[in-house]
């Protein structure tokens, strides 16, 4: 049997490095954030024959048109994804005539725009899901583990998994600002479904073990807590590293041969995944005995 209890000032500081980096990622870079969030606009377009002109080549044909933040980044073999400032229907036909003259007849495959307004409001509903979402997981614990008074009360667990559940967004996070300010990555829509989805694993593997401490309580009643919460981690070992070992592997089948569009989805999905798999084992549970033992010690 693993000591994970008796180990778990390592386990935090592994945690604290990386939660230190992503927060300084953050103060210092913050999110780049894309056309759903900012406004703007979004144009891709297919060469046929795979006969796509170099990238600087194309952006130099539009040049002329002075579109504002303009990106242009291959999608595949034959696409080329376009962003820049929200445009009229005139300047969208200027920019298809202006790459139909390189030749080779081009085939648009997606234009969209989103307003800034639009924009900003979808930003904000997005972090009101995200807090109403942590909240409601924590309450929801606490109320599930309310016939839980001994040695912890039942809020102790809901706030135990808050803090894990901060630990597996605030990783992912800081990532993307890592990528956003060294590489250009943007996040989108797809990126807060990506979040949402990371709490809901994340929060599943955690009830998991809570409940078998629950069990536990009174299948042990004679062992102290420090060993009776790393038995129940111990117990649910083995089920949460397959069920997260089978879901990053179907995730890196995806990563790798999937499409450019969903990659950073993926990646986001991945990270968090394998974030929260070690927040439910390694983080979660030892906060409850390490907030036992301060208890204990404060009363003693």
């Amino acid at each position: 049997m693993l000591n994970i209890i008796g180990k778990s000032k390592i386990y935090y500081a592994i945690s604290g490095i990386f939660i230190v980096a992503s927060i300084a990622a953050l103060s210092l870079w913050g999110l780049q954030f894309g056309i759903d969030f900012k406004g703007g606009s979004i144009l891709e377009i297919v060469y046929p024959n795979r006969n796509r002109p170099e990238i600087n080549k194309i952006t130099d044909l539009l040049k002329p048109l002075n579109l504002s933040d303009l990106k242009v980044s291959p999608v595949g073999d034959d696409s080329v994804d376009f962003r820049f400032r929200e445009t009229d229907e005139a300047t969208h036909q200027a920019i298809i005539n202006s790459l139909n003259s390189s030749g080779g007849n081009i085939e648009e495959k997606r234009f969209s725009s989103i307003g800034p307004t639009i924009g900003n409001e979808l930003k904000q509903k997005a972090i009101k899901a995200i807090i109403i979402v942590l909240l409601g997981i924590s309450l929801y614990i606490a109320w599930a583990f309310r016939k839980v008074s001994r040695p912890l009360s039942s809020w102790r667990y809901g706030a135990a998994t808050l803090a894990a559940l901060f630990h597996d967004l605030i990783i992912p996070l800081g990532l993307f600002s890592y990528l956003g300010h060294f590489y250009g990555i943007e996040i989108g829509g797809d990126f807060i479904v990506a979040l949402l989805v990371i709490l809901g694993f994340s929060v599943h593997d955690t009830i998991v073990v809570f409940d078998r401490i629950r069990e536990n309580l009174k299948r042990y009643a004679s062992l102290d807590f420090d060993s009776l919460v790393n038995r129940s981690v111990n117990e649910t070992l083995v089920r949460s590293i397959n069920t997260s070992l089978t879901v990053l592997l179907t995730l890196s089948a995806l990563y790798i041969f999937g499409g450019e569009s969903l990659k950073y989805f993926i990646l986001a999905l991945m990270v968090g995944i394998f974030s929260g798999t070690y927040s439910s084992i390694f983080i979660a549970s030892p906060l409850l005995a390490s907030w036992f033992k301060m208890l204990s010690k404060k009363s003693s």
